[in-house]
């Protein structure tokens, strides 16, 4: 196992939470084909784009979210971008690794070492496909967060998840294997009906909760199916709506009005 540190994952975001009054967490998800025209065509762009909205947004959030995708696409900049968007990020604010990754247990061991030890996310989204093996090398990591795959936001997970309730089994097992107290579950906000069937059957698990905003779903529907009985026990994550709320040079100012107006929307979804 490796060596814990002082502070989890859910510590941190707890705290990070309390000092922002904030469960939004804003994915940080730089389409190159999206960026302000003064950022378009640069090695740097990207990480510019970060900076820019970082600043604008810090105070506001209780975490970031960095899919992959968008950094490995564009290659060693794109890569570069990636771990310098992490030091740009306050220390104390927690930062997930949206890679949704898993293998064997010996090809998830150095998944999880890329992720925790060689980059320092404090958070990792992964796929439960493979079964519990395949997680346990990411959740030896106790001091780390690992969010399990259960009920995703896009309309294809009524092809597998949601036939027979396979998205309720998997919070099932999810609760077993959660030994370190550093599991929890990706719900998308696009089904809140199912949402309040997984807060059922894992009722002691955080939720992360994509899908709100250009996906469509609703953040008030979303807080009232995934808080727990003694506290809210989920974060929020919106990415586009937040990052592309304006496409002019007025970016990072648009950026922090949506996320101001979306924090106080879950905000008075919890009354």
């Amino acid at each position: 196992m490796a060596q814990a540190e002082t502070m989890n994952y859910f510590e941190k975001l707890a705290m990070a939470s309390e000092r922002s009054q904030s469960l939004l967490c804003v994915g940080l998800d730089p389409d190159p084909a999206r960026l302000p025209r003064a950022f378009q065509g640069r090695p740097d762009g990207q990480l510019l784009f970060n900076r820019a909205l970082i600043e604008a947004t810090q105070d506001l959030v209780c975490a970031y979210k960095l899919n992959f995708a968008f950094y490995e696409a564009t290659g060693w900049n794109g890569l570069t971008a990636l771990s310098e968007t992490l030091r740009a990020i306050s220390p104390e604010i927690p930062v997930i690794a949206d890679a949704k990754r898993n293998d064997i247990d010996s090809t998830a061991e150095q998944y999880a070492r890329a992720v925790f030890q060689w980059l320092g996310f404090d958070a990792v989204t992964v796929n439960p496909y493979l079964g519990g093996d395949s997680l346990a090398p990411f959740l030896a990591y106790g001091h780390k967060g690992v969010y399990v795959l259960c009920m995703t936001s896009n309309p294809g997970a009524a092809d597998f998840q949601v036939p027979n309730g396979l998205y309720l089994r998997v919070a099932e097992k999810a609760r077993q294997w959660n030994a370190c107290g550093n599991c929890g579950l990706v719900v998308g906000a696009t089904r809140p009906e199912q949402m309040a069937a997984v807060r059922r059957a894992a009722p002691d698990l955080p939720f992360l909760v994509p899908g709100v905003g250009a996906q469509g779903g609703s953040a008030a529907d979303a807080a009232a199916a995934a808080r727990m009985e003694d506290r809210p026990g989920f974060i929020i994550n919106a990415s586009r709506s937040i990052l592309y709320a304006s496409p002019g040079g007025d970016f990072a100012e648009a950026a922090r009005r949506e996320a101001v107006r979306l924090r106080d929307e879950i905000r008075s979804a919890l009354g």
